[in-house]
């Protein structure tokens, strides 16, 4: 059930497919670098020197359809959908991509489920001789870029008119991609940022049987948590069948981390002087929200075995109206959770709802998405990259993102006369819909789309959306590491993480006391080189700040 889930997140999710995470700032070793992102200015060149090139038959690539009038072939070494019974290289809506083109696909698809680990090894043999690849990740270190695999594609931007007017009007995605050498050699997919994150959720049937309204503080949500535990919240006559949280352990520091004063999801943050510091670092707070979820697991609020937690498990609970709280992202809400319980008529009233974030000493906040995701890049070896670099600017462009969003005219929606459009009725079957081949992020630059997922999810669903946008917070920010900072990044950072995992979970457990043990961690995450990390993030800040102006 796993990866039907995770498709249905998929398709729900802006008709996108999720890749979060957090990377490095952009930089260089070389003295462009040093005195700021300067190195876009040979990009900003290239966009602007750029001219429209005939190919040899006189045919000339505007950046609408067809790409060439000679035909041909284009490899593709991608990944296969999420979702088990959808073959992504025969979906029409990819079909149509190529067919417009005028050209004709040739696949090399490796499993979803082991794509980053199978397609790095292929990429760093050199094994493939595929014209266009989507890289296993986003190469924060560069370590595909230093191979040499890939071309600059800003060399080739007389032939990618939709790719130069893409960077013109996104300066901060531009510098994010510019490299160290001050080339762009990647072509995205576009997350939508601010829109449909990981939020807390309630059961609102259990709040209105409670007579309470969704706490917005600490204090406040741990009484609900015990009350859901103590009363039959379900009515089935058993008061001690109720799981009061059922939160996967990914999602804790999303959930508790800002009340807290730390963002805990990428571990780097910025004060507004422009300081950084490392939240699992940070003395004053992080020892506190230890300290918190450790009461919360002694009094049995944050269950015993909560590490093994997976989403097909909630989802199982949420359907025998086992569980009062929830934690993930936003488009399950109507999507994987409101529509298993056994009430749940399509409403507000009987869904599990998304709400503001919970607050203690600070705020709360949710922590956005970088908006890169999903890199697709010219292989240096292929015997016909203009014809790739054409391909790849046509399947990024407008056009091509309406059929990645919506489909199919006819077929997956229909526009009204005031111009709004609307999913067919097959279209609203999501099965059909992941097989026709909405959002093929997995083998062609896809853009997400609020507008898209508003209309799919429940109204009440795209209410609440609209009303968490503004408790969004930009995480860091994704940029080139320079080749010397990476090396270091790569040489430290997973034995700091790795001893942060584990502690973390022994903390909370109580197999470690967060009053007696939290020094020895720290001066263990010092022995680990956590200062050279955190110098090195405080030096790619302050480029990016300076990149854009600020």
């Amino acid at each position: 059930m796993n990866k039907k889930v995770i498709s249905v997140l998929v398709v729900a999710a802006m008709s996108a497919s999720m890749l979060a995470g957090c990377a490095q700032s952009a930089g260089s070793g070389t003295q462009e670098a040093e005195t700021g992102l300067n190195n876009t200015d040979k990009v900003d060149s290239a966009i602007q020197n750029a001219a429209a090139i005939e190919d040899p038959s006189g045919f000339v690539y505007t950046g609408e359809a067809p790409i060439t009038k000679e035909g041909g072939t284009i490899k593709i070494f991608a990944q296969t959908s999420n979702y088990p019974n959808v073959d992504i290289s025969k979906a029409p809506i990819v079909l149509k991509v190529f067919e417009e083109a005028g050209v004709e696909p040739s696949w090399q698809l490796l499993a979803y489920d082991t794509y980053e680990t199978e397609a790095s090894k292929i990429l760093e043999s050199g094994n493939t001789d595929a014209d266009i690849i989507k890289l296993p990740d986003n190469d924060p270190n560069q370590v595909y870029l230093k191979s040499g695999l890939f071309v600059p594609l800003d060399e080739y931007f007389d032939y990618m008119p939709n790719y130069r007017k893409w960077l013109s009007d996104h300066n901060i995605e531009k510098a994010e991609l510019t490299a160290e050498d001050g080339h762009i050699y990647y072509v995205p997919g576009i997350n939508v940022a601010d829109d449909y994150q990981p939020c807390l959720m309630y059961n609102q049937v259990w709040l209105d049987k409670a007579g309470m309204t969704a706490p917005d503080d600490l204090t406040d949500f741990v009484e609900l948590l015990r009350y859901f535990k103590e009363h039959d919240m379900n009515g089935n006559g058993d008061a001690g069948d109720e799981i009061p949280m059922s939160v996967m352990a990914e999602f804790l520091p999303y959930m508790f981390g800002p009340a807290f004063g730390l963002d805990l999801v990428s571990g780097f943050q910025a004060d507004d002087k422009g300081n950084v510091t490392y939240a699992y670092a940070d003395s004053e707070n992080y020892i506190k929200y230890l300290a918190f979820l450790n009461d919360l697991y002694e009094e049995g609020l944050l269950e015993k075995e909560y590490a093994p937690l997976d989403r097909d498990t909630v989802i199982d609970r949420i359907s025998k109206d086992l569980t009062g709280v929830a934690f993930d992202y936003s488009w399950a809400m109507s999507m994987m959770y409101s529509n298993v319980l056994p009430y749940y008529d399509g409403t507000r009233a009987t869904a599990f709802v998304g709400v503001p974030p919970l607050s203690g000493e600070h705020e709360g906040f949710y922590v956005g998405r970088n908006s890169l995701s999903g890199m697709f890049g010219v292989n240096s070896g292929s015997s016909q990259i203009e014809l790739a670099v054409k391909f790849l600017d046509y399947a990024m462009s407008e056009r091509c993102q309406e059929y990645y969003q919506w489909g199919i005219e006819g077929e997956s929606y229909v526009e009204n006369p005031d111009g709004t459009r609307e999913y067919t009725e097959k279209g609203k079957d999501n099965d059909w819909l992941q097989q026709f081949g909405i959002n093929p992020a997995f083998v062609l630059p896809a853009a997400q789309s609020v507008e898209a997922t508003d209309i799919l999810v429940a109204d009440w669903h795209a209410e609440i959306n609209r009303e968490l946008r503004k408790y969004i917070r930009h995480p860091w920010p994704e940029i080139y590491a320079t080749s010397k900072e990476s090396d270091t990044v790569n040489l430290y950072l997973p034995d700091i993480q790795n001893e942060i995992d584990t502690s973390s979970a022994a903390f909370i457990k109580g197999e470690k006391n967060v009053d007696e043990e939290f020094d020895a961690y720290i001066d263990k995450l010092d022995s680990l080189n956590m200062g050279e990390v955190v110098d090195i993030r405080q030096k790619q800040y302050d480029r990016y700040l300076k990149a854009l102006g600020q």
